[in-house]
């Protein structure tokens, strides 16, 4: 809008969008869909140009091991598997619910609660193995304790230390 010299209110009026629905994306009160912000760019004369290129996530060291042992665990993880690990992931979330302080912490549980509940074996998956700070997030309260074999957990903590 600098470069063009467009203001929100002749933005508005050139791409039918409120001008107060401009300002809250330009406050950054709310995110634009990529058809929705190249709606806005081409009123200016301007394509959205979005590059896809995979990124190392920037993780603690504490979330990378989580996120390992989730990952070797969720290779184990079937609708065969899952079945046979339910009564652990109940006795593993009635323990969380009751041991956990914190509203994000028990949302969380409140998450795993339901992907459990709904069967959700996709779901886990995403969760147990996604970067987003929603997985990350949400493997601090992780129903899984107890479930990785002893012997591939052993291994796993040991390509982390070799990791640095």
């Amino acid at each position: 809008m600098l470069e063009t010299g467009t203001t929100q209110t002749e933005l508005s009026g050139i791409s039918g969008v409120h001008q107060p629905s401009i300002s809250q994306v330009l406050s950054g009160k709310v995110n634009l869909s990529d058809d929705q912000l190249d709606r806005l760019l081409s009123c200016m004369g301007y394509r959205l140009k979005v590059i896809r290129r995979a990124v190392q996530p920037s993780l603690t060291h504490s979330e990378r091991r989580s996120w390992m042992l989730h990952r070797q665990l969720s290779r184990h993880l079937t609708k065969t598997t899952f079945e046979e690990w339910l009564p652990r992931l109940e006795r593993n979330l009635e323990r969380l619910r009751s041991g956990v302080q914190g509203q994000i912490h028990l949302q969380n549980v409140q998450r795993w609660a339901d992907l459990v509940e709904h069967r959700d074996v996709v779901g886990l998956h995403r969760a147990m193995t996604g970067l987003d700070r929603r997985s990350i997030e949400m493997r601090e309260v992780s129903p899984f304790r107890g479930l990785l074999p002893a012997q591939e957990r052993l291994q796993v903590l040991s390509q982390l230390r070799r990791a640095g």
